[in-house]
């Protein structure tokens, strides 16, 4: 003690050490920051005798109280569950119109359609069910095979052009092209005749000439004014929506050589409550008939 001396700049007593003529001042923790740490220590060992806290080799100290976090989010999930039966059990039995009718159904079923969306829709529609080329959009109002529930439901349930299932629906364009039906003076001009009916920049000569190959060998499916038909899975022609691409070039593509998209068909995948609620989503989002 006799070594301690006050530090004349701070009127802080020293520890009595020095180095490099720099002294230590004594100034010890608050004693509130002590009690605090000395509370923090005692809470936790409480805690490690109470609550699971060491991993051991092939197993982990439970704790007095036994508690488990999974058990508690498995008992959780158990009510949830057993909440969302009673929905399940009213979508499964009701009718499509039934869904939309109930407000309380038609929102439970949204939400599960979103769900089951996100996880088997997502790679060809998109998050935003925003297709990409070759997937259809499905936020606008255009549809191929009918935009209501029921065709929706459908088309979910049984796909298109998906061959193990034999209530898909099914369409095949020719292969005007590739099969020799039209020469390519032909295909060239019916193509300019397609992008007349969009209003699209065309070749006003070649239009006039496509128009007669048109309405012999296209208008029976897409209409003498390509205003399409949903009940063979034509689509409209006349839009501002291309499937394949609206280009004079990929519009002869098509014509030549088409491109037929295939829809799995999910029944096999998916339970039929489930298929309900996804038609629900996806008439939701804007587009549906």
């Amino acid at each position: 003690m006799a070594d301690k001396e006050i530090d004349e700049f701070s009127g802080t007593e020293t520890t009595g050490h020095e180095w490099d003529g720099i002294k230590e001042l004594n100034t010890p923790m608050p004693r509130w920051w002590i009690n605090t740490f000395y509370i923090t220590v005692i809470w936790a060992i409480g805690y490690m005798i109470l609550y699971p806290a060491w991993p051991l080799i092939s197993d982990y100290t439970h704790g007095y109280l036994g508690y488990s976090s999974r058990a508690e989010l498995s008992a959780e999930m158990v009510v949830a569950r057993s909440e969302q039966q009673v929905f399940l059990d009213q979508i499964n039995a009701a009718s499509l119109e039934e869904i939309t009718a109930s407000p309380e159904l038609q929102q439970f079923a949204t939400a599960g359609g979103r769900s089951a969306f996100l996880v088997n829709c997502t790679p060809c529609h998109g998050l935003g069910a925003q297709g990409a080329p070759g997937y259809p959009n499905l936020n606008d109002d255009d549809w191929i095979w009918g935009g209501t529930l029921e065709d929706i439901y459908l088309t979910i349930k049984h796909g298109i052009r998906f061959t193990e299932d034999w209530d898909t629906r099914d369409s095949g364009m020719p292969a005007f092209g590739r099969d020799e039906i039209l020469d390519r003076a032909e295909i060239t001009d019916i193509a300019a005749h397609v992008r007349s009916i969009a209003g699209l920049e065309h070749d006003a000569s070649a239009a006039a000439r496509g128009a007669l190959g048109f309405a012999d060998n296209c208008a029976a499916c897409h209409g003498d004014n390509g205003e399409g038909l949903q009940e063979l899975g034509a689509p409209a022609l006349g839009d501002a929506i291309w499937f394949y691409g609206k280009s004079a070039e990929e519009i002869a593509a098509q014509i030549t050589n088409p491109k037929h998209g295939v829809m799995p068909a999910w029944a096999e995948r998916l339970d039929d409550t489930i298929i309900k609620q996804l038609a629900v989503y996806v008439h939701s989002l804007g587009g549906g008939e």
